[in-house]
């Protein structure tokens, strides 16, 4: 499932306050500016800094 993209427009790292980078294959919310993937579940963004995972190296070199 899909989350809105209304939404997806409006939501920000909860963290640094900055836009998401939206990953339709991995369905998750990258932040650039704290290093973090927030998954999608059932097209609900888990928006939670518990449930997000680090980026990788080379994640992070990809979202510059």
């Amino acid at each position: 499932m899909e989350p809105d993209p209304k939404l997806l427009e409006i939501l920000v790292c909860p963290l640094t306050k900055m836009p998401l980078v939206y990953d339709r294959a991995k369905q998750e919310l990258l932040s650039k500016a704290a290093g973090l993937a927030y998954p999608i579940r059932g097209g609900i963004p888990i928006m939670l800094q518990g449930e997000a995972r680090e980026l990788t190296e080379e994640e992070r070199v990809a979202l510059r």
